[in-house]
């Protein structure tokens, strides 16, 4: 059997891309879609495809066959598959992440976390620096925390917590590419259970857990519903199980004046501070905003 079309002419691209632009406006998906596609699977620039001059090259090498890259983009028209997904990797802070559908789709939102554990980093005044010594990034995904805790904490060690196993398949092979293999250890299990050698000796903890209530998650957008693993999505009846658990637990493994760090749903930041507050063991409890004003993420340090 012949080998798939890795490589296609321009104008084969070209007409391609009319065509899907044409098929996306017709189903209410952004055209700008398929140029992001194109950038990803073909290496074209934005330039490139506003003024169509790769219309005219001889061969276009792609990421994937032309065969397949069609047929991934008809399940994107049909099937609601996330854009991401047909092209294998999203940009997260300034990488490339890798993404399945073992993986939830790192956001720009959960971006703003790793900003958040800097900056309480640097204003903790316990020695050693919180900057130094073990990062936790529970229930890991893809990897985006765990490499972007390990891109901005350079002497620290991340331990990266994922339930799934092909998710960690995926996380790994994001650490390996970026740079990150040795920087990034990397466990199956649930939240903290595969760290308990290392209780008491953690600066901080990072997770961006499921919080979606159980009921809500059929509402959500098709792309979510359909394609993105529900284990990282659902948070039970109030969808607060999880968090819940990470409130109760983490003091045991967070060393004195570490940092407690995660997103959470709209609408739950009140809920979260009350769990916190009524735990005992943390302090300066505090709540951020995203880009858009939601109560997204709770902060607190446990008490010396």
């Amino acid at each position: 059997m012949a080998d798939k079309q890795l490589s296609v002419t321009g104008l084969q691209l070209w007409q391609w891309r009319n065509v899907a632009i044409q098929a996306a406006n017709a189903t209410g998906i952004l055209p700008t879609e398929v140029d992001w596609l194109l950038q990803e699977v073909a290496g074209l620039d934005r330039l490139a495809l506003r003024l169509e001059s790769y219309k005219h090259q001889a061969e276009i090498p792609l990421k994937l066959s032309f065969e397949n890259l069609d047929k991934l983009w008809q399940q994107r028209l049909n099937e609601h598959l996330p854009v991401q997904y047909v092209a294998g990797a999203t940009p997260w802070r300034k990488y490339k992440i890798a993404v399945s559908n073992a993986v939830l789709i790192p956001r720009p939102e959960t971006e703003y976390l790793i900003d958040l554990a800097v900056a309480a980093a640097r204003k903790s005044t316990v020695t050693p620096s919180l900057e130094q010594g073990h990062w936790a990034d529970l229930g890991t995904g893809s990897g985006a925390i765990a490499i972007g805790l390990a891109d901005v904490f350079t002497t620290a060690t991340i331990h990266a917590v994922d339930y799934s196993h092909e998710a960690l398949l995926v996380a790994k092979a994001n650490a390996q590419n970026l740079g990150f293999g040795e920087r990034i250890q990397f466990y199956q299990g649930s939240w903290w259970e595969p760290l308990a050698s290392l209780k008491g000796q953690f600066s901080g903890m990072v997770s961006n857990p499921p919080y979606i209530p159980t009921n809500i998650i059929p509402t959500l957008q098709l792309e979510v519903v359909k394609h993105e693993p529900h284990l990282a999505l659902d948070g039970g009846i109030d969808g607060l199980d999880c968090i819940r658990h990470l409130v109760e637990i983490s003091p045991i493994y967070l060393r004195s004046g570490g940092v407690w760090l995660i997103e959470m749903m709209k609408g739950q930041a009140d809920t979260v501070r009350e769990m916190l507050h009524n735990q005992g063991s943390y302090c300066n409890i505090q709540i951020h905003k995203d880009l858009a004003g939601i109560e997204r993420f709770a902060l607190a340090y446990t008490k010396s």
